[in-house]
């Protein structure tokens, strides 16, 4: 039988792709960590949802963050042996094209938006607001000359741009309000 424990990280250490060990709070281990919590929140939203069409989005994208955090998890000082799934052009294309074919459906954004509207739509901002941590934990890796390949940086900052999208268009076919952010002067 599989046992999920291996009391391999009990004094706070943990093993990378390639079995270089880190401290559990290396950037590294932080960015997947982060990468993991989005694709749970992005799990959230396809449950609330409740819509084929998105679900289906939802699990492309949960599937390619599972090849980001394979990436983030590997270590850059090994060769690793095993195969590891690969970002490519076309994820973000595919990003862009979903973005481009929401936006045909919404009103033009005249103010900011305050999250809300929904429970989707408000999950569905948690999961951008996390999306954008993750891309700030990577641009710092990428600052601390941690090997990172651009790609997933790219990806990430269009995914936020997808979320955020998708929250407006969450709000719009359950016929929620979007809620204007009115600056107080």
């Amino acid at each position: 039988m599989f046992k999920i424990y291996t009391k391999t990280g009990d004094k706070g250490g943990t093993s990378l792709i390639g079995g270089v060990r880190v401290p559990k709070n290396h950037i590294r281990i932080e960015s997947y960590g982060t990468v993991d919590e989005l694709n749970s929140y992005i799990g959230m939203v396809g449950d609330m949802a409740q819509n084929a069409q998105i679900d289906g989005w939802l699990r492309e994208i949960q599937d390619r963050l599972f090849t980001v955090g394979s990436v983030l998890a590997t270590s850059p000082e090994k060769d690793v042996k095993m195969k590891l799934p690969d970002l490519h052009d076309r994820d973000v294309t595919w990003l862009e094209e979903r973005i481009d074919e929401m936006n045909e459906h919404l009103p033009e954004m005249r103010s900011f938006i305050l999250p809300g509207g929904n429970l989707a739509s408000s999950t569905c901002h948690v999961a951008r607001c996390v999306c954008r941590r993750a891309e700030r934990i990577c641009v710092a890796m990428q600052e601390e000359h941690e090997f990172i390949p651009a790609i997933v940086i790219q990806y990430l900052n269009r995914l936020s741009d997808f979320l955020f999208v998708l929250c407006r268009y969450l709000s719009h076919i359950n016929n929620a309000t979007e809620i204007p952010w009115r600056a107080r002067l």
